[in-house]
């Protein structure tokens, strides 16, 4: 049974060029035929299972996040009260 579902429909995607171990591409060419898929399918699903995985990620990241949108809030409330406040995260 494969890990990876056989594509459906194809979203908005970008390039990215990487380099990988000869025996670690045949492996993603043979996976892809094994799914009748292409090899850029299996990379992107192979990452979205990854990062749905890794517990120690998903933590960074909710963390990562939490951060951004209280300096986005900060820059939103000084712009929209024409005045500065700074928050120290711990």
């Amino acid at each position: 049974m494969a890990l990876l579902k056989a594509p459906s429909k194809q979203p908005k995607t970008t390039t990215l060029q990487v380099r990988l171990e000869e025996n670690v591409r045949h492996n993603l060419d043979k996976y892809a035929e094994f799914l009748d898929a292409n090899s850029s399918y299996v990379v992107s699903e192979a990452l979205k299972f990854l990062f749905r995985k890794d517990k120690e990620f998903k933590h960074w990241a909710d963390q990562h996040n939490n951060q951004a949108k209280v300096q986005r809030r900060t820059r939103t409330e000084s712009t929209s009260k024409g005045e500065s406040i700074q928050l120290e995260l711990e």
